[in-house]
């Protein structure tokens, strides 16, 4: 059976073709779906950066609130997965897919710039990725917080993703770029299913662009629906 991964539209998605042509490099049909649409019949749903209806009152808040979101609630509560890039990420955050919040960057300003991330823990989406990878981010509210005692209980749930490091591997002040909470870039939902990142994959898929890294990202979420 052809495997089906949608990639949703709103108004002000700006990185839909970028995920789709990604996708349609690793043989997957990567179907773009208007936010008006029914979302039926896919394996999978990508949520792609961009500034969803400008970023009005909070990045994602509105695009949160779609119908089509509710499909994508339904989606991840059957165990399909469910990536939330930039905004996407944002998305996922305001429709409580994965705890705590994206918000203003400690330096208030739109940041746009490679990084590199340490891949912790276990998860669908980095099961064939390295243990350091190099992504782009272009975000203005990127930063990731949550409350001390839901921290904890992320690390106890192996929810943490990915987290920027410096060129050794380590976690330093100096290597987060937007004052995120202990330099987190990527968290999941409990089930591991969803996962909400910063950094764009998309960005980083073909040589020319700078890493081949980010195809570990869509290669992984692959590797698992063919697991289900």
């Amino acid at each position: 059976m052809l495997m089906k991964i949608a990639i949703l539209r709103f108004g002000g998605s700006n990185c839909d073709l970028d995920v789709q042509k990604a996708l349609n490099n690793l043989g997957v049909h990567a179907e773009l779906v208007w936010y008006k649409e029914v979302l039926e019949g896919f394996d999978g749903a990508i949520i792609p950066g961009g500034f969803s209806y400008g970023d009005y009152l909070r990045a994602g808040a509105i695009a949160a609130r779609t119908k089509i979101m509710q499909s994508v609630q339904e989606m991840a509560a059957d165990g399909k997965p469910v990536l939330g890039i930039c905004n996407g990420a944002q998305i996922l955050s305001e429709s409580n897919l994965v705890p705590g919040t994206f918000t203003l960057n400690q330096y208030p300003k739109f940041i746009c710039k490679w990084v590199k991330l340490l891949k912790i823990g276990r998860s669908p989406f980095t099961s064939l990725s390295s243990e350091v990878v190099k992504l782009p981010i272009a975000h203005k509210e990127g930063r990731y917080v949550v409350p001390p005692r839901l921290l904890k209980e992320l690390y106890e749930n192996d929810q943490v993703v990915f987290k920027y490091v410096d060129d050794k591997g380590c976690p330093t002040s100096a290597a987060n770029p937007n004052g995120s909470q202990d330099n987190i870039a990527a968290i999941s939902n409990l089930e591991k299913n969803v996962l909400a990142m910063m950094p764009h994959p998309e960005r980083a898929s073909e040589k020319r662009l700078g890493s081949l890294d980010g195809n570990a990202v869509f290669e992984s979420m692959i590797r698992y629906i063919k697991s289900l």
